[in-house]
């Protein structure tokens, strides 16, 4: 599905404004847009996802005959801006964070610094891919965080919103924190595990639960995790997996657990494992699957029910309580012949949707003597900080709230990926994205990853940006500036 040639992936009015760049002989402008994404209730992190996809579009963009034929025949554009799609090639920079950061509403994501036609024209797939999957990742990391370290398998690929949403989703529910997909074409694609074992239909194909227990346990002797739910867990499913365990461990075999999908989790499994447990397997699992999400398996862990693993479906691969990121793409700056950048501000009445302007990377402070995620800063690409002095950072909106880091070291999240057109970043494998990612969720204290309630964590700017940001905002207001309000 990678091979496909998604370049006409984009909406209509990319098409209409690059056009009218070209008749403005704006075509060979540089500019900086930035990837990022607002504050909401739901949102108070994402795990950054998509990265890799993100870069095959751009660097893959190709209109072929087809395409350019398709253009012509709507009748908006004359042949002189078919011929430059024609040839049309990214030529720019990309600069991003690594797939699996921790990020945070207002920060610059990604950033493209290229030509304003190339520029405008890969927003729409940019966002389609990263708000898809930091999305889902997020939910995920999630979801994992209130396992407390069970095994979580993502099983959502019947309940995705396409081919697409399933495959991706289960690739970004893997960087959340997920040990495996039911997805064997995610799994073939990405190299993760796959898991699954059986429906209720299979239970209700025999004439029996235990023949179908006993039939399944005779096709997988050493991997036998069976479905209990199906009639009654506890006055049939249970007894009847107990036996099929009995006979599978007498010849050899291995008994791994039992699922159950529907009833009260709590009060079932609690059952489930003193039957399990007096029956002499106290080492098998109790997997629990049917419409679970971070806040009920939380709830579950509360109510002491016995499960430690979990399939999650619908509510993960659909993010069922947020399902859009809102990730938005903004010009940020126009860059100059002489190579500097004149910032570009969008203001709104809304002081969350006041963009930050000019070209920026992002950093993040560290404690030395807990290791802890502190804070992260929004600067100016070239800006530097002196690690051998103390750090002060302002509230970018609450100018009064101020805080200095003495023992600190820093991180710089920004990083190039593409320089020219051409990829200059190694991509890591899905499983090394992962593992990145469970090593950045443990830097940071419980109060920011709790599931109600978590603490805010510190996005501030520099001073710098933050006095440019100001002088900008109020030239606006003179009327020295001129910007559009949404």
């Amino acid at each position: 599905m990678d091979k496909r040639n998604l370049t006409l992936l984009t909406d209509l009015y990319q098409l209409t404004m690059m056009n009218g760049y070209l008749k403005k002989n704006k075509c060979d402008e540089w500019v900086v847009f930035d990837v990022f994404f607002r504050q909401n209730e739901l949102i108070t992190y994402s795990l950054f996802a998509g990265l890799e996809q993100a870069v095959n579009y751009i660097t893959n963009i190709s209109f072929s005959s087809e395409d350019i034929e398709y253009l012509k025949g709507l009748n908006l554009f004359n042949q002189d801006f078919l011929d430059y799609l024609s040839n049309m090639k990214f030529t720019g920079d990309v600069y991003a964070v690594e797939e699996g950061t921790m990020v945070f509403p207002g920060e610059p994501i990604l950033t493209v610094k290229a030509p304003i036609m190339e520029a405008q024209f890969i927003e729409t797939a940019i966002l389609n891919i990263l708000n898809h999957q930091t999305l889902i990742a997020s939910k995920a990391a999630k979801v994992c965080y209130s396992a407390k370290g069970d095994t979580v398998m993502e099983f959502g690929l019947r309940r995705a919103q396409g081919p697409d949403a399933g495959i991706y989703g289960a690739r970004a529910a893997i960087i959340g924190g997920c040990n495996s997909t039911s997805n064997v074409l995610a799994g073939k694609m990405f190299d993760v595990p796959v898991a699954g074992t059986h429906a209720h239909s299979w239970v209700m194909n025999f004439d029996s639960e235990y023949e179908a227990f006993k039939a399944y346990a005779e096709c997988y002797p050493n991997s036998v995790l069976l479905l209990v739910d199906t009639y009654d867990t506890l006055r049939s499913g249970i007894p009847n997996a107990i036996k099929v365990f009995k006979e599978v461990k007498e010849k050899g075999g291995k008994p791994v657990g039992i699922r159950l999908d529907s009833g009260d989790l709590a009060y079932l499994t609690k059952k489930a494992r003193q039957m399990l447990d007096e029956a002499g397997f106290e080492d098998v699992i109790i997997c629990a699957s049917g419409d679970l999400d971070e806040k009920l398996i939380q709830s579950l862990k509360v109510q002491g029910a016995k499960i430690n693993s979990w399939g999650i479906g619908t509510k993960l691969i659909t993010s069922a309580d947020m399902p859009a990121l809102g990730g938005v793409y903004k010009l940020a700056g126009v860059v100059n012949k002489d190579g500097s950048i004149t910032p570009k501000i969008k203001v709104s009445e809304s002081a969350v949707k006041i963009t930050n302007p000019g070209f920026k990377k992002v950093i993040r402070i560290y404690d030395k003597e807990s290791g802890k995620a502190e804070a992260d800063l929004i600067m100016l690409f070239d800006e530097q900080i002196d690690e051998s002095k103390p750090l002060t950072i302002t509230h970018p909106i609450d100018t009064w709230k101020k805080i200095t880091f003495t023992n600190y070291e820093i991180k710089t999240l920004t990083t190039q990926i593409i320089s020219k057109g051409k990829v200059v970043y190694s991509m890591p494998k899905l499983k090394e994205i992962a593992n990145y990612a469970r090593s950045e969720m443990s830097t940071f204290w419980d109060e920011y990853l709790r599931i109600d309630s978590p603490h805010i964590y510190k996005v501030d700017l520099s001073d710098k940006l933050l006095a440019l940001k100001t002088e900008m905002l109020s030239n606006v207001k003179k009327g020295t500036v001129k910007n559009e309000r949404s």
